[in-house]
């Protein structure tokens, strides 16, 4: 009888261990499942919390330059006393407002820009940068946010002011921004004198007024820029079949980003998608307006 009230107590015992066991258990199966891509709940990744830092040169007008006040909508420039202006910041802020977060302008190097979002020193790139291939290998982009097309920045005084043809550049001194497809498309030039790439577009506007050289490759808003700054320049665009051969998406502008950011590649698209064409060309015929004359 001991025997049996004994194997009974055991057999209670072990019940009720088991029964806390499965409690424990059933509380760990209740804790939030790790989250899936395309959840409502997904974060926004970014550097700083609260923030967007975008990287642009800060010299390339009419697509971003450098002011002394904040006239037209500039931004202060981060640890500057400059602020920033242009196409690409404006489009900047329309990025971070639709994000909720507030803009911070980082002035960067051209060839500084994917490092920068590679390394994690700024979230975007918003600097006038084509989705080339090349540079989709090493950063992800976002939809394009303006379309173009390739033009040759002369003098107007020149013999080829009245170009119709990238043929009728033979013999011409030319050349183009540095670590850019505008560089690659020379090539297509038969008999064409490719001289040394510029560092960026103020270098090259300085070369063309001095006659160092005969023309550089740019796209037409920069062109525009160019005309509009200085009654000296003016650019020629070619009719299809007689200008450079390249892909829409080369003379188009995205937004650069790190690699596998999803959350913040969906933030950034769904703003620009929320932009129609008539805001762009007006920020875009602003810009042109706005510029400044050194630039």
């Amino acid at each position: 009888m001991k025997k049996k009230w004994k194997a009974l107590l055991a057999g209670s015992l072990v019940m009720a261990l088991s029964l806390a066991a499965f409690g424990c258990g059933g509380n760990k199966d209740q804790e939030q499942p790790p989250q899936q891509a395309g959840d409502d709940s997904k974060q926004q990744v970014t550097v700083e919390e609260g923030k967007l830092r975008v990287a642009m040169e800060c010299g390339y007008a009419p697509f971003n330059w450098t002011q002394t006040d904040d006239a037209n909508g500039a931004v202060p420039i981060d640890g500057d006393n400059s602020y920033a202006n242009g196409y690409d910041v404006q489009i900047a802020k329309k990025i971070a407002e639709s994000m909720g977060l507030e803009l911070v302008v980082v002035k960067t190097g051209w060839d500084a820009l994917p490092p920068a979002v590679q390394s994690g020193t700024v979230d975007l790139i918003v600097a006038g940068m084509s989705p080339t291939t090349e540079r989709a290998e090493v950063i992800d982009f976002s939809h394009n946010y303006y379309a173009s097309d390739l033009v040759m920045v002369v003098r107007s005084d020149s013999e080829y002011a009245n170009a119709t043809s990238i043929a009728d550049f033979a013999g011409a001194e030319i050349t183009a921004q540095l670590n850019t497809f505008h560089y690659t498309v020379i090539d297509q030039i038969e008999g064409v004198n490719k001289l040394t790439a510029m560092d960026d577009f103020p270098a090259m506007r300085v070369a063309l007024q001095s006659g160092i050289i005969d023309g550089y490759v740019s796209e037409r808003p920069e062109g525009l820029s160019a005309q509009a700054a200085d009654s000296d320049f003016t650019f020629v665009s070619f009719d299809e079949g007689n200008g450079f051969d390249y892909r829409p998406d080369d003379a188009a502008l995205a937004a650069g980003m790190k690699k596998g950011n999803e959350a913040l590649a969906e933030a950034v698209n769904k703003a620009i998608d929320n932009i129609s064409e008539d805001d762009r060309k007006t920020l875009m015929n602003e810009a042109i307006t706005n510029q400044p004359a050194a630039q």
